[in-house]
């Protein structure tokens, strides 16, 4: 009787051996899965990661070339712009210079013809022949005036040397100091330019 109450014991703590040893099997299966399921989430994440990057790498080169190309654009265009206005500046100049060539050129015929009409006799200018001469020299002043020529006053006025050119000093006490009082030849503006200077008389 004693024999078979030790066997079942004997039976007892084997079953109960077995069932924790199943048990810390079933844990140790357990805590594997969850292992390996962490480093494959691990895993993923690290290749999302890697993708995002690329991503991001990708889009901030396209966005640095987005920013060269708007920079080359930007000079492009401010050269363009200094080109445009260099180019106006300088037919400007051209233009200018050409019309002074031309204005200097035509000076002196004004001034045979202010020489003819200050010749003619008070007979003469009521003639048709110098009235006809006067007419045509004022055409030509009221054209030259119409592109912006026009003569310096002188006469009467203070002494300028950027306008005048003293050729002659008098002493005359009815003028004040530094008076133009006489003008031998006239001078021209053209706009703000001297194209020649009045030739005068200076008194005191």
């Amino acid at each position: 009787m004693a024999e078979k109450e030790g066997f079942e014991d004997k039976e007892i703590k084997e079953e109960q051996e077995e069932k924790v040893i199943e048990s810390v099997e079933k844990d140790i299966e357990e805590k594997e899965t969850i292992t390996e399921t962490e480093e494959e989430n691990s895993e993923k994440n690290e290749k999302a990661g890697k993708g995002f990057f690329k991503k991001k790498e990708k889009k901030d080169k396209k966005d640095e070339k987005i920013e060269e190309l708007n920079d080359k654009l930007l000079r492009l265009m401010a050269e363009f712009d200094n080109f445009r206005k260099r180019t106006e500046k300088e037919k400007a100049q051209m233009f200018e210079v050409g019309a002074k060539d031309i204005i200097e050129k035509i000076l002196p015929i004004i001034d045979n013809f202010e020489r003819g009409l200050a010749a003619a006799t008070d007979e003469e200018k009521e003639g048709a022949f110098v009235q006809g001469i006067e007419k045509i020299y004022k055409q030509l002043l009221t054209s030259l005036e119409s592109v912006g020529v026009k003569p310096i006053e002188a006469l009467g006025t203070e002494f300028n040397p950027e306008l005048h050119n003293a050729v002659m000093h008098i002493e005359d006490e009815e003028l004040g100091e530094n008076i133009v009082a006489e003008e031998f030849q006239k001078g021209y503006i053209y706009h703000d330019t001297v194209i020649r200077h009045s030739m005068v008389k200076v008194a005191n």
